[in-house]
């Protein structure tokens, strides 16, 4: 499975919506290279609901929606906004709040209280409809962990595109929570993630795209896409010593764990 993606973005662009022929097509590339499970991730409004809308007439597909922390801290985490990621949150094909989190990267400080107040509210969101969360962090492993632990962290909790050191995944594996991990893990400088990886129980570990972004080697330069995902899985193995079989059927008992079945129309 890829548990995070981003079709919108990696079919159509930043400047122009896909059309539900493309999309599939994508969608089919992936299916036919052994990734028929998916999570397409929504990091504004706008692109929630269009998450939302492809899970709800994919069989492929399932979504998860929210106000990516950028947004928040520019000043998009509004009432009304809030409450129409907490009405997305109910759709059955709706199976977590993310990618939500702390980004101390991209947002100065003048924005970092209103994306702590967001990802508080996300995690209520999550909380309430008890569907998992999935974290965005970048520069904050220590803030995202404070929140968590201040807040109740979801029943199942994702550190999506696991960016963290050996130290940042033992505390995250001690607390539960399941690590995310990307192209990263590719990358010849990313020592630190597969140590990471290495550690890392095989019940909570999960992989992604994140496309269009973040394109395993050996593919670096091109857009990424969920068909490439098979490249950080056979990385995973590496690294993990795990056979491949093995580890794709954890794979998908952790991603049916976080996200419920595929193949109905709710969470078990």
């Amino acid at each position: 499975m890829d548990s995070h993606t981003h079709f919108d973005i990696a079919v159509g662009g930043e400047d122009r919506t896909p059309t539900e022929d493309e999309v599939d097509e994508a969608i089919a590339a992936a299916v036919a290279v052994g990734v028929p499970r998916l999570v397409q991730v929504g990091v504004d409004v706008a692109s929630s609901r269009w998450s939302a809308a492809l899970a709800a007439r994919h069989p492929n597909v399932l979504a998860a929606v929210a106000l990516h922390p950028n947004e928040a801290g520019a000043g998009a985490a509004t009432e009304q906004a809030l409450a129409e990621i907490d009405r997305l949150a109910g759709q059955p094909r709706v199976r977590a709040v993310g990618e939500t989190g702390l980004d101390r990267y991209r947002t100065g400080e003048d924005g970092w209280a209103a994306q702590e107040a967001s990802f508080r509210a996300h995690i209520d969101i999550a909380k309430r409809h008890r569907i998992a969360l999935v974290i965005h962090d970048r520069d904050a492993h220590e803030h995202v962990l404070r929140v968590l632990e201040e807040e109740g962290a979801p029943e199942h909790t994702v550190l999506h595109c696991f960016s963290g050191d050996a130290g940042f995944a033992r505390a995250c594996v001690e607390r539960g929570y399941v690590l995310s991990f990307a192209g990263t893990l590719t990358f010849g400088n990313a020592g630190y993630l597969r140590e990471a990886a290495a550690l890392t129980p095989l019940d909570q570990l999960l992989v992604e795209t994140d496309a269009p972004f973040l394109t395993p080697a050996p593919l670096r330069g091109r857009p990424n896409s969920a068909r490439l995902v098979p490249h950080t899985v056979r990385a995973l193995a590496e690294v993990t010593g795990v056979p491949l079989e093995q580890l794709c059927d954890a794979l998908t008992g952790t991603a049916e764990r976080v996200f419920g079945p595929w193949e109905q129309d709710s969470p078990q």
